[in-house]
């Protein structure tokens, strides 16, 4: 079977615009982390589908603005997490709970707005939800609903083990030289892991594929319903997640017994949700990993890892050491997928080949339906 995704997918910045059009700025996307916002005025800043956003606790309540001052474009909060009020650094301009300008220095000797000009100074707000500890944005201005897009099943499993975070989190971002649709046609596949992961994560899980003879069947056939609910409802498909294989002998360091793990299994967890979060546990729930794949150009990719324990049953010493060596780990494993994903995207040309694809890759070939359905027509989610 030959894939769907034309080399011009990976490569075109006309596509990658359309991308950010039809999917980045349509549908709910993870935002961050709300362990990160537990104080009054915490903030933490992003760029989604190229525009500044900020995320900041007014009194207990998150919510989620343009991060650009109505005055001269300058960005409000300037750092990717911190605690400061919503005040512009640039001349001062303060900014309420609701995004309106509140306070503006020597307002009537120097900007002499009318009253009607200052109650129109308001950031533009977007839609933001919480599973558990996972944020999710909407950047549309009538978002749909998030339970349109992930099912109940995979919203309660986000939430049940995001409430099992810890609160003390390691970030390091990485940039990566491939396009972001790579990242997640190479997490659904479950055959690579033995071959690219050989020296590392294949020592400890052994993921195997399998195939569905249902959807095999269906990944040949055209999309039968393009409208917007058939699309949504197809889109609900792409995010699952749970118990993804047995981890035997598995080794129990000190600290296990000083978290509250997640889950009573001796198992590797993964959680895929579309477009760009992956999130897994690879020792039974005890840490977490979140790897966010960022869009930056058809060609380049930042890829966003966090790190954390679940919740500590009181706080050790050593918790700094022990985030620091999981990073460490993800630098490896993470490192061999990148290496992988570069190498490809370094062969893509215009004419290059399609590629040809297994039976047991067969919601590869789903989500290739419906991306080229979007893509290639003027139907949306």
């Amino acid at each position: 079977m030959r894939s769907r995704m034309h080399p011009r997918y990976y490569l075109d910045a006309d596509i990658f615009e359309r991308e950010q059009r039809k999917i980045f700025r349509k549908i709910w996307l993870f935002a961050g982390l709300k362990t990160l916002l537990t104080q009054h005025n915490a903030f933490i800043t992003r760029k989604i589908a190229g525009i500044p956003v900020v995320i900041q606790n007014f009194h207990g309540e998150l919510r989620a603005f343009e991060n650009v001052c109505l005055h001269r474009n300058a960005l409000i909060q300037t750092e990717p997490v911190g605690r400061r009020p919503l005040v512009c650094a640039y001349h001062a301009w303060r900014y309420d709970d609701r995004g309106q300008v509140t306070n503006i220095p020597d307002e009537d000797a120097v900007y002499r707005f009318s009253p009607e000009e200052k109650c129109g100074l308001k950031l533009k707000r977007f839609a933001l939800r919480s599973l558990g500890n996972l944020l999710f944005i909407n950047l549309d201005t009538s978002p749909f609903p998030l339970e349109e897009q992930f099912s109940p099943e995979f919203i309660a499993l986000l939430e049940s083990s995001s409430n099992a975070y810890d609160t003390e989190v390691m970030v390091t971002t990485w940039r990566g030289n491939y396009n972001w649709k790579l990242a997640y046609e190479n997490l659904r596949d479950a055959n690579h892991a033995r071959f690219v992961h050989s020296k590392s994560l294949a020592k400890v899980v052994d993921f195997r594929p399998s195939v569905d003879e249902a959807l095999l069947q269906e990944s040949s056939q055209a999309l039968p319903d393009c409208s917007t609910g058939a699309l949504r409802d197809e889109l609900r498909r792409f995010s699952y997640g749970g118990k993804d294989a047995a981890i035997d002998n598995m080794q129990h360091p000190s600290w296990h017994a000083l978290v509250e793990r997640w889950g009573q299994e001796d198992s590797y967890y993964n959680w895929l949700a579309y477009p760009n979060l992956h999130i897994a546990s690879g020792n039974g729930g005890h840490s977490f990993t979140i790897e966010h794949h960022v869009p930056v150009a058809p060609g380049c990719t930042d890829l966003e890892v966090y790190r954390f324990t679940a919740k500590k049953r009181q706080p050790f010493a050593f918790s700094n050491s022990v985030l620091l060596a999981e990073m460490h780990g993800s630098k490896l494993v993470v490192g061999e997928d990148i290496q992988i994903l570069e190498m490809v995207q370094s062969a893509l040309h215009d004419a290059a080949p399609l590629p040809t694809q297994g039976a047991y890759e067969s919601l590869n070939r789903l989500v290739e339906r419906w991306y080229e359905t979007l893509m290639e027509t003027e139907h949306g989610v």
